[in-house]
């Protein structure tokens, strides 16, 4: 019997290593994270342990791609120095109110999300294109909620991006203040506040507190944070 039980061993480890050489790279969380991965919970692990030279280089593909276009901008010093750092200029056909500041992860963790989630939820359930992010910036050298107290916030090093609208082809403007209390765009506001777990540390919204009653935070610190 223990000849028998070492057999059958055996052959099931040889079978789990024959399926992990034939697992497609998407379903491998030890495969390098490529555009083109779908959503969910490996590639969010793959955009946490990225390498500074693999983001660079997926955020090229990115550009090459149209789902971003970002320029570089040079390290700065002071109380909060900022360090390999680009402008985001838009994400292909969808535009921003502004540009912003972002890490190189942030940056690439919002073209993603823009490209594989924000977009085609937008069609289904709003029924037109998403044309553009509106948003209260990424920057600004403070500490959380502007406490002396507190530690620095993931703003303080364009670790974050404060979302507050979205505009459609069709011509509407909506605000998250606003359109998280209507009926009609609140199920997909939601939506577009869940599915951006996938892909940041940290997603919060006008249910979080107070301070979020008119953004969506998009952070990369944590780990999927999205109360």
């Amino acid at each position: 019997m223990r000849g028998k039980g070492l057999i059958i061993c055996l052959v099931i480890i040889g079978a789990a290593a024959v399926g992990y050489r034939w697992l497609p790279s998407y379903y491998n969380p030890f495969a390098p994270l490529s555009l083109d991965d779908p959503p969910g919970k490996i590639t969010q692990f793959k955009l946490r342990r990225l390498t500074p030279e693999h983001c660079e280089t997926l955020l090229s593909q990115a550009n090459d791609s149209k789902l971003i276009r970002t320029q570089t901008v040079a390290d700065s010093g002071g109380e909060c120095p900022l360090v390999d750092v680009v402008r985001v200029r838009d994400f292909g056909r969808v535009g921003l109110s502004s540009s912003f500041l972002a890490s190189c992860p942030l940056a690439l963790s919002a073209a993603l999300y823009i490209h594989q989630q924000a977009q085609p939820l937008t069609q289904r359930m709003m029924g037109s294109r998403l044309t553009r992010v509106d948003h209260f910036g990424s920057f600004a050298c403070r500490n959380i909620y502007h406490r002396q107290d507190a530690r620095r916030s993931e703003h303080a090093s364009a670790q974050a991006l404060d979302i507050s609208g979205f505009q459609l082809a069709d011509g509407q403007k909506i605000t998250v203040l606003q359109g998280w209390k209507n009926a009609r765009t609140q199920p997909w506001l939601k939506a577009m506040l869940s599915a951006s777990c996938g892909y940041f540390g940290n997603g919060l919204g006008p249910e979080y507190n107070k301070a979020h009653a008119n953004h969506f935070h998009l952070g990369m610190r944590g780990y999927g944070y999205c109360p």
